[in-house]
């Protein structure tokens, strides 16, 4: 019993300080709209930085802003996309800088700077000197953009909202547009207007101000959670919603559309967007990638820094035995359950000896030694940010392969052959979704199913990426096309009695 406690605390875990910031890269890639169409190239990490890095800008059409952390504070610093380098433009010691962005007609940087006693304030940095002086003194600013060179629009703090705030320096004086806005502002191209989001409702909103009016419009409405647009020079806007793309032309649209589809397996979601000045380039910034924090779990462990390790788990992870067996709550448990491991085991080595992503999943099969004894296990994880859950699969000794049930029905239904695909599995079959909620049970129900989806001649074929076996249970990561779509989901086969019982489907 000792020694099964000791192998089902074993999956390895990490990730981020939850009480810092989260940790995020800034990326870079081409963009295009043709023929009603936006094309966006493959994304490049340009930041490729532990930890914070956030808030792009373009300071021309060739140059990138950011904020990026090191030694423990964040500063600003400068891409250059053409030889690929990156400069650093401000040390402040006592401070850190966020929201960078060139201030026209000089070659300088405002930025938002949060000194070490809490003060906030914008500040602008002379590139040449490398002198800074505060721009705004008697304003706690969030965020801003420039209107001109003599106008600034921001945000600024106010009890516990921002209000858009707009400042004239060359007067020295400033009004208070609206009450209650959020993060992202611009110059809405070719007009003499700025963009900003309402709260002051339910719905946010996109709206507009015209600085000589003052009066405000509504664009449209945001999408679910976020705040972060940016415009074409073609009068779009853009968007992104996890790891899509939307657009909205406020001349002819009602409603957004999709209009691209990040596949990177480094884009963990998308946010902060930002389009160079001649529209040839779009920044954007993604969380760690799930295998990125998997992977500093795995250091973490094998190095026994129990705080970075357990640092990987949000506040209330779940921890379980497959598929449903729950074993404990909570950050704060699982840091005292993996303490008593350590302190009964005093050597351990974990290594992963294979890896199936998809999505916010990660299904890792480990290769565990423990003194002069190996072992196997599976560990699930789902992570969104940090690891929401994890999930182990111990190694079963069974009589007979299981990939063999699991490899004939992939030739089967490749084939369109449903007796060939349904003889490996047993009559009172169940089916499983991503939630766990069993849509199908019994053979004949998926019998119906799939002569159905054979009976239209739809151009079928799934393709095997990647096979994890352990015990009595086959993961296969799939790639199917279908009628020219093509899809990635995960297969989870249990075999009992040499038949597939079970089979849970995550897409």
């Amino acid at each position: 019993m000792k020694q099964i406690l000791k192998i089902a605390f074993v999956s390895v875990i990490c990730c981020l300080n939850s009480y810092a910031q989260q940790g995020t890269e800034v990326y870079l890639a081409s963009l295009n709209w043709s023929n009603d169409s936006l094309k966006i190239g493959t994304p490049i990490n340009i930041s490729e930085n532990e930890g914070y890095d956030n808030q792009p800008s373009f300071f021309s059409d060739d140059k990138i802003l950011f904020a990026s952390t090191r030694n423990n504070q964040t500063d600003i610093a400068l891409y250059n996309v053409n030889d690929k380098t990156t400069t650093w433009l401000s040390n402040t010691p006592n401070g850190s800088e966020y929201s960078p962005l060139k201030i026209p007609g000089r070659d300088a940087v405002s930025a938002v700077r949060l000194d070490k006693d809490g003060l906030q304030r914008l500040y602008a940095y002379d590139l040449k000197t490398g002198d800074s002086k505060v721009l705004l003194p008697d304003l706690k600013v969030g965020y801003h953009v420039w209107f001109s060179s003599d106008i600034i629009v921001c945000t600024v703090l106010i009890e516990n909202r921002m209000d858009l705030v707009v400042y004239n320096l060359k007067e020295n004086t400033h009004y208070t547009a609206q009450k209650n806005v959020g993060r992202s502002l611009h110059k809405i191209p070719d007009t003499e207007l700025i963009s900003f989001i309402a709260k002051e409702s339910e719905n946010a909103t996109i709206s507009s101000l015209n600085l000589k009016t003052k009066e405000t419009k509504v664009i449209t409405n945001l999408i679910g959670d976020s705040e972060d647009v940016c415009w074409m020079n073609n009068g779009r806007l853009l968007t992104a919603n996890e790891s899509r793309i939307l657009s909205f032309d406020p001349k002819t649209d009602t409603e957004w559309k999709l209009a691209y589809q990040i596949n990177h397996p480094d884009v963990n979601g998308v946010s902060r967007l930002a389009i160079s000045p001649k529209g040839k380039y779009l920044s954007f910034v993604s969380k760690d990638s799930q295998k990125k924090i998997i992977d500093k779990q795995v250091e973490a462990f094998n190095a026994r820094d129990l705080k970075a390790f357990a640092n990987c788990f949000s506040k209330n992870v779940l921890v379980k035995n497959y598929p449903n067996d729950i074993l404990y709550f909570g950050r704060e448990i699982l840091k005292e359950k993996y303490q008593s491991f350590y302190d009964g085991t005093p050597n351990i080595d974990v290594k992963v000896s294979s890896r199936i992503h998809l999505g916010k999943t990660v299904i890792d099969q480990e290769q565990i030694t423990i003194g002069d004894k190996q072992f196997q296990q599976v560990a699930i994880y789902e992570v969104d940010g940090l690891i929401e859950s994890m999930t182990f699969i111990k190694e079963i000794p069974i009589d007979i392969n299981p990939e063999v049930l699991v490899q004939k029905q992939l030739e089967g239904i490749n084939a369109q052959d449903v007796d060939t695909f349904l003889n490996q599995y047993s009559k009172d079959v169940k089916v499983y979704d991503t939630y766990g909620i069993i849509p199908s049970v019994g053979i004949e129900n998926m019998r119906k199913n799939y002569e159905d989806l054979f009976s239209i001649k739809a151009k079928f074929h799934c393709e095997t990426k990647n096979r994890i076996v352990i015990g009595n249970i086959v993961i296969d990561e799939n790639f199917i096309s279908l009628d020219g779509n093509f899809y990635s989901s995960i297969g989870i086969y249990e075999i009992e009695n040499n038949k597939i019982a079970k089979v849970t489907f995550l897409h």
